[in-house]
């Protein structure tokens, strides 16, 4: 039972994360943490932090975690499954008829429609996530008091050192995750 649920569960993922990967986080966070209750938020942040340091697409890195985790591998089947399965096939359709009607202008229209609905899933999933690492809640349960202030330090020079000086993104979040444990190891010696 536990298989099928991860399987329609990530058909549905699949079928609804227009946009790409980023787009999936906040639809995967809807079905593994809200709506099954398979996982605490803070695990699915740690599983989503692996999975965007994972090479390949973030949505099957998500899944496949996710399957493993839950339900073995077994579950990083099916959990994979359904996430290409839709995509697949939803990308077979939308090329043939791309490729047939491409002159006609309303194709062209209807496409830069939904480019405000792709950024507001991304968005939203970047603010989930700042969220749960600034203040280890949701955007509705936050409050300054609860703030994190290693976590919101690491940020800000993350970002000033992405926006000023242009370095590289692997370099940045791999010297995050070293100054962040030195800064933890150092505060859990004090």
């Amino acid at each position: 039972m536990l298989l099928l649920k991860l399987f329609f569960s990530f058909i549905q993922v699949g079928l609804f994360s227009v946009g790409g990967g980023y787009a999936a986080i906040p639809l995967i966070q809807e079905q593994i943490v809200n709506i099954h209750h398979l996982m605490t938020m803070e695990e699915f942040s740690d599983l989503i932090t692996v999975a965007e340091m994972t090479p390949g697409p973030i949505s099957i890195n998500s899944s496949t975690f996710v399957g493993m985790r839950i339900a073995g591998i077994g579950g990083v089947l099916l959990c994979s499954l359904g996430c290409i399965i839709p995509s697949f096939v939803i990308c077979f359709i939308l090329a043939y008829f791309y490729y047939k009607y491409r002159t006609v202008g309303g194709v062209q229209t209807v496409l830069s429609a939904l480019r405000p609905a792709v950024v507001a899933l991304i968005t939203s999933a970047g603010t989930s996530i700042l969220m749960l690492a600034l203040f280890q809640t949701d955007i509705f349960s936050a409050s300054l008091k609860d703030i994190r202030f290693v976590e919101l330090g690491i940020f800000l020079v993350a970002l000033f050192l992405l926006r000023k000086f242009k370095m590289n993104a692997i370099t940045i979040i791999l010297g995050s995750g070293v100054v962040g444990t030195l800064i933890y190891m150092l505060l859990g010696m004090v």
